[in-house]
């Protein structure tokens, strides 16, 4: 097995647990390539799911302009989809991991 060094330019480095990496075959570089791909298709879908926040109105049917008033609606928006962004980005990091290791 060969091994590149954590700070050689063959390699990106954004892992400080690491201190070697072992080279990649072409196989596995395609496996890891198909991983982020499915990934990135399954982020972008989440993605589209997204709607627009609906304006708080007034009982008169005008926008409520109060700021205090504001972010609980925008804090709350869309909590599913983000929760499930990160589950894909974990299921990527960890499938990457497996091939990588």
């Amino acid at each position: 097995m060969r091994f590149v060094g954590s700070t050689s330019d063959d390699r990106v480095v954004n892992n400080t647990l690491r201190h070697s990496y072992r080279v990649l075959s072409d196989e596995e570089k395609a496996a890891m390539a198909a991983i982020k791909d499915k990934g990135a298709e399954f982020l972008a879908l989440i993605e589209s799911l997204r709607t627009a926040p609906e304006p708080l109105l007034e009982d008169d049917g005008g926008p409520i302009l109060d700021a205090e008033l504001r972010p609980m609606a925008i804090g709350t928006f869309d909590r599913e989809l983000n929760i499930a962004a990160e589950r894909i980005e974990e299921a990527v990091m960890w499938a990457v991991k497996h091939v990588t290791a």
